[in-house]
């Protein structure tokens, strides 16, 4: 029976990009796909690439409990354990200085960055451990902002740093059975680029922080989703390597090259 890999926020970007990776090597042939967002016509497209057998989906917010019951069912009908998740959805609003401080703002962000996260972990997770012999995968899609203070990022910094530390009591608790991994894609050619540049702006951020992207952009310096889209495939697939369980790293740190 093949492995089941649930992959967050699989429309576009760095989470479509982990898709088809996996899905595209000759050897995960029998490992069936699970990805949930909210714009259903991407997610449609790879079912018709694919075929239902190896990749399906759920059309809704991750935040949504019954959302998340969904993808759990969709999961079970295949395989009594889930071999990987990848939490890859999030948002970077609210940009704005901490004296702006919006509660609202701050509390839908974190229910879509980290709660809903810790919500589909906990549904999976007893469907990950058990099983010595193959120990499920909890990988985090996190961010350099996560270790670094951005002006007008406090909200993203805030809840990305908590992914790292909630990958690391993973990794504590579960003693091996689950494995976790928190690791940054560096600055890659998405929509949240898309919109640092034409929606925040430099009214959003500091003068510095929003040229130093938008330079990147203009001398075409962007990575593609598919770099960092294939070091999670091979985490989520081939599992997190023990030395690493409980790490923040860069998706270009060596280690992940063993």
């Amino acid at each position: 029976m093949g492995k089941v890999i649930i992959v967050t926020g699989g429309s576009r970007g760095i989470g479509k990009a982990i898709i088809q990776d996996i899905l595209n090597r000759p050897k995960e042939k029998d490992t069936l796909v699970i990805s949930v967002a909210r714009n259903e016509p991407p997610l449609k497209e790879l079912q018709g690439i694919y075929d239902s057998d190896r990749f399906q989906y759920v059309v809704g917010d991750v935040v949504n409990e019954k959302v998340q019951a969904r993808i759990l069912e969709l999961a079970l009908k295949r395989n009594d354990h889930i071999h990987a998740i990848v939490a890859n959805a999030g948002v970077l609003a609210p940009v704005d200085s901490i004296k702006n401080f919006n509660f609202k703002d701050w509390k839908q962000h974190f229910d879509i960055n980290f709660f809903s996260i810790v919500s589909l972990v906990s549904k999976c997770l007893p469907h990950m451990s058990g099983n010595d012999l193959l120990p499920g995968n909890i990988i985090m899609v996190s961010s350099g902002a996560s270790v670094k203070a951005y002006k007008g990022w406090s909200c993203y910094c805030a809840s990305k740093a908590a992914l790292n530390s909630f990958a690391l009591s993973i990794a504590t608790e579960m003693e091996g059975q689950v494995k976790a991994i928190a690791v940054a894609p560096g600055v890659v050619a998405t929509q949240m680029q898309v919109d640092i540049r034409e929606k925040f702006g430099p009214e959003g951020m500091p003068a510095d922080v929003f040229k130093r992207f938008t330079d990147l952009y203009d001398q075409n310096k962007l990575l593609e989703a598919h770099v960092p889209g294939h070091v999670y495939a091979e985490l989520a697939v081939n599992g997190i390597p023990a030395s690493l369980n409980g790490l923040y790293l860069r998706f270009n740190d060596e280690r992940l090259s063993h």
